[in-house]
């Protein structure tokens, strides 16, 4: 496929068929996607490739009451895990939130299942001691991330970014065996797309790009 042909159609998939993803293809994709850029040159990834049934289902627990809250959030029309808003839902209301566990198979049942890690004992964290939730770190990993995704498109492959599981990241680690200075960065779902989307709904280029200031006019065409 064409760069942009893969840019502009590689979509969230979270259903997949039965189709079994070979370890080659896997490999190939990770041949492809370990060319993204990360502070220094560093490339502080690990990738852990999950196939055994008694994992993922150990992932469920680790999910839910992450996944919980966020839809509890969406339900009550909140912006969820934000760290601007402070929800206004009450413990309770969250607790009382439904979770669909075909939901969460949906994701940890894959045909294969990624977990992306950062070493953070190498990436660059310039915002540190800003009174802000950091997020410089992530430069080093999520184009790498991306990679994967866009590298999986042109194999006619599909996944998500998903990172509900961060909740429990200390579970995570002992559970895939990642110390401590490895942090969680994404889960990767990873599968052949029941259905291949090929239009993506995205705001246009007007609505967040100006010239020279904050409320600077419009890029130009």
């Amino acid at each position: 496929m064409e760069l942009h042909d893969v840019m502009r159609t590689t979509f969230a998939a979270r259903e997949f068929t039965d189709d079994d993803i070979p370890d080659t293809v896997i490999r190939k994709i990770l041949e492809n996607a370990r060319f993204a850029p990360s502070g220094g040159n560093r490339q502080g990834w690990k990738v852990v490739v999950v196939r055994k049934t008694e994992t993922r289902e150990k992932l469920i627990p680790l999910i839910e009451p992450t996944l919980k809250r966020y839809i509890a959030q969406v339900m009550a029309g909140e912006a969820p895990w934000n760290t601007i808003n402070e929800t206004k839902l009450t413990q309770d209301e969250i607790a009382a939130q439904k979770v669909s566990i075909e939901q969460i198979k949906a994701l940890t049942h894959a045909p294969v299942v990624m977990f992306v890690f950062v070493d953070l004992s190498l990436v660059a964290s310039m915002d540190q001691h800003l009174d802000r939730i950091g997020v410089i770190s992530g430069a080093s990993i999520y184009p790498f991330v991306w990679n994967i995704l866009l590298a999986a498109r042109n194999e006619g492959l599909g996944g998500t970014l998903t990172t509900f599981i961060s909740g429990n990241e200390p579970a995570l680690q002992r559970l895939l065996g990642a110390p401590p200075e490895m942090a969680f960065a994404a889960m990767i779902p990873l599968g052949k797309p029941v259905k291949q989307l090929t239009k993506l709904k995205r705001k246009p280029v007007d609505d967040f790009a100006v010239l020279e200031h904050w409320s600077g006019e419009p890029l130009g065409e």
